[in-house]
């Protein structure tokens, strides 16, 4: 039976590759933006930047990683081959992540962020394809589905452990030191994946390239029909007066894209009829449909960590905070400055701003009050000017992001202290999902090996709407939360914030690894790479719509209705899939069983 099969053996070696890759490359992501605006007058000194300015990075950063692979698989496809690709992919991302520990220096720090977004490209979308190669033999084939969700956990490993350390390294030794762990991460990764490569032969046979055929785009002339349009492209987009998409690096990217769009529909259109013309046509409309994933998918690091750190109860007490004051090392919030300067890039004056909190957002009430004396800057003029001069005078004091009923309940002098509370920090909700990845895995994982002994298995396709579907369930779950606690004026419990990490988390797992999956079978042979490398390009680009999403946050008074939308966008890619689906199990039946 299928369920007693055994996975190739090369699962494993690939398995804890990626974990390690992922661990770098989530350490970073995590600490990343922190590192940014943290003042150079702090502790441990980071940029200055302005919330505005690193989030424009970030964004550009976030979707060119996930861009290069489009190149990185082509590269691949036509010269390297997958092993060298992937060893040297992890050779710049560990040279980056080490590259950002370096102090004081700017020109490291982008250079360091070039580093990784190259070997990102380079390492991603070929270890995917390579593993899809290892269940190409007919006696791993029908795991192949589940070999992917495996290989997805071990991504989610990584993902949940850095936070922790990233914290620790930080907040002990400073930004280098976690810098360089995710550096180190890495290596470990490429040592491991050497030693694989020498115990477990598959791989090697695994990395047989495809010659291209006679009318296929020899190399030496794609820089002159893709990569050089794709910048020339870039650089009008940068340089076009004013802005079309919100900032300079987003008319960038998306002029980028273009010539890219236009290269994955030439090789669909130059395909072959017969055999490859369908499979091509199935995989760009899903990546089409998913890029509405990743876009609502994505606001965790942006939308959901602003709910997390303003408008969920956070507070830690008893056992617990004993716990996490042993892992971390807590500032002083009096030697904390309130008032610091801030630099733009080119050491220019940009004013002030307040300070940074500790690592516990410690309440003190030297925080700023509203524009009226003693009106909370959480509460509007018109909410103030509908109290009574005794509850205006109860709220007086209170911090902008503690609730009306959190300040009640403390006592006289508690509100004297300036109302301290411990919270655990936020950067670590971004381990709640890859938490539920690794524990939910095994249980996606058997629920379809159940269903494939009952021949009720969905195809990947299916799969992948599944995801879809419940993907919008989970926008539903947070709205409720959203509902329930005012829209803000009260704390929302943490377990909405499980809530709708758990339920998301089960999309996930039906659609992201189900992607890759699909990728490996449907795409031709000879193309297998760069057809991974555009479903990295549909997460870039959902990535960048993310963040233009994720910049709505404020417009939205009532924040259910923020949530709304990402449910009904979710819902809309939903029913636009299911349209197609009887196209799609065609495809699949016809080209792949």
């Amino acid at each position: 039976m299928a369920s007693k099969q055994k996975h190739p053996k090369g699962l494993m070696i690939l398995f804890f590759t990626e974990m390690w890759e992922r661990f770098g490359y989530y350490l970073m992501l995590g600490i990343f933006s922190l590192y940014m605006i943290e003042p150079s007058t702090a502790k441990f000194a980071g940029l200055g930047f302005t919330n505005m300015h690193a989030a424009d990075i970030y964004g550009t950063y976030l979707a060119l990683v996930y861009l290069t692979p489009f190149f990185g698989g082509l590269i691949a496809d036509r010269i390297l081959g997958y092993r060298k690709s992937i060893i040297i992919g992890g050779l710049l991302m560990a040279s980056g992540y080490i590259g950002l520990a370096i102090p004081d220096s700017m020109g490291a720090f982008y250079i360091s962020l070039l580093l990784i977004i190259l070997g990102n490209g380079m390492f991603k979308p070929n270890v995917s394809v390579l593993l899809g190669k290892l269940y190409e033999k007919p006696e791993f084939e029908s795991l192949k589905d589940s070999g992917y969700n495996i290989f997805y956990m071990g991504i989610n490993i990584g993902a949940f452990v850095c936070n922790f350390v990233a914290a620790y390294l930080r907040l002990t030794y400073g930004w280098g030191w976690a810098f360089a762990a995710a550096g180190i991460g890495m290596l470990i990764g490429v040592v491991w994946f050497l030693v694989g490569l020498a115990r477990v032969p598959s791989i090697k046979e695994a990395d047989k390239i495809s010659p291209a055929r006679p009318s296929d785009i020899p190399m030496s002339r794609l820089f002159t029909v893709l990569f050089l349009p794709a910048l020339a492209a870039a650089l009008i987009g940068w340089f076009i007066p004013d802005n079309m998409f919100g900032s300079d690096s987003n008319d960038a990217f998306i002029f980028f894209c273009i010539p890219v769009l236009i290269f994955y529909f030439t090789t669909w259109k130059t395909a072959d009829k017969k055999t490859e013309r369908e499979p091509i046509a199935a995989l760009l409309a899903v990546f089409g449909v998913v890029i509405i994933f990743w876009a609502v998918f994505h606001q965790n690091g942006s939308a959901l960590t602003y709910w997390a750190k303003n408008n969920t109860s956070r507070e830690v007490s008893g056992i617990t905070e004993k716990v996490m004051n042993l892992v971390a090392k807590t500032e002083d919030v009096s030697t904390v400055p309130r008032e610091i300067k801030v630099q733009g890039l080119h050491g220019e004056d940009l004013g002030t701003r307040q300070g940074p909190n500790p690592y516990f957002d410690n309440y003190t009430k030297e925080l700023p009050k509203g524009n009226l004396i003693g009106q909370p800057s959480d509460i509007s003029d018109k909410e103030w000017e509908k109290l009574s001069d005794q509850e205006r005078k109860e709220l007086e004091g209170k911090p902008s992001d503690m609730t009306v009923s959190e300040w009640k309940a403390l006592t006289a002098a508690q509100k004297e202290e300036g109302g301290k509370l411990n919270l655990w920090p936020t950067e670590l909700q971004a381990s709640i999902n890859p938490g539920f990845v690794v524990l939910l895995t095994p249980l996606v994982v058997g629920v379809f090996a159940w269903l494939r002994r009952r021949k009720k298995e969905p195809t990947t396709p299916g799969k992948i709407a599944w995801g879809m579907l419940i993907s919008a369930l989970s926008w539903l779950v947070i709205m409720v939360g959203a509902i329930v606690s005012a829209n803000g004026l009260d704390k929302a419990s943490v377990a909405w914030l499980f809530g709708v990490y758990g339920v998301i988390t089960i999309g996930e797992l039906c659609l992201s690894p189900m992607g890759l999956s699909l990728v490996s079978k449907l795409a031709p042979k000879r193309i297998a790479a760069l057809m991974m490398g555009g479903w990295f390009l549909s997460t870039a680009i959902g990535n960048k719509l993310s963040g233009v999403l994720s910049g709505l946050w404020d417009l939205f008074e009532k924040k259910s209705y923020f949530f709304l939308t990402n449910a009904v966008l979710t819902a809309a890619a939903f029913l636009l899939i299911v349209f197609l689906m009887p196209w799609l199990k065609r495809v699949y039946n016809q080209y792949v069983d």
